[in-house]
């Protein structure tokens, strides 16, 4: 899955939103919540506002896609160490 995530800037709008979001991180646990998300994000095009205008969701809950972030080698690692942590964690 982690090599399906979009990077870090992408700006997205979820199904049945009318604003759209730009990420801001992959794969993050809310406090308190043993689920994992895809993304975080912020409001487009203000960004961080406050912590009560973060969004959690998953990837299927994108509708458009209307900006990629920049993928570079940098994105590549990271992306190959999350799939190795995704992998370690679906043998345990």
């Amino acid at each position: 899955m982690a090599k399906d995530l979009l990077p870090i800037g992408s700006v997205v709008k979820l199904h049945g939103a009318e604003k759209k979001l730009m990420i801001t991180g992959l794969s993050v646990q809310q406090e308190n919540d043993s689920k994992v998300y895809d993304y975080i994000a912020v409001p487009f095009p203000e960004g961080y506002l406050s912590n009560e205008l973060m969004f959690l969701f998953q990837h299927d809950d994108i509708e458009t896609i209307e900006f990629i972030g920049l993928i570079n080698s940098e994105v590549q690692i990271f992306r190959s160490k999350l799939m190795e942590s995704e992998s370690a964690d679906e043998s345990k």
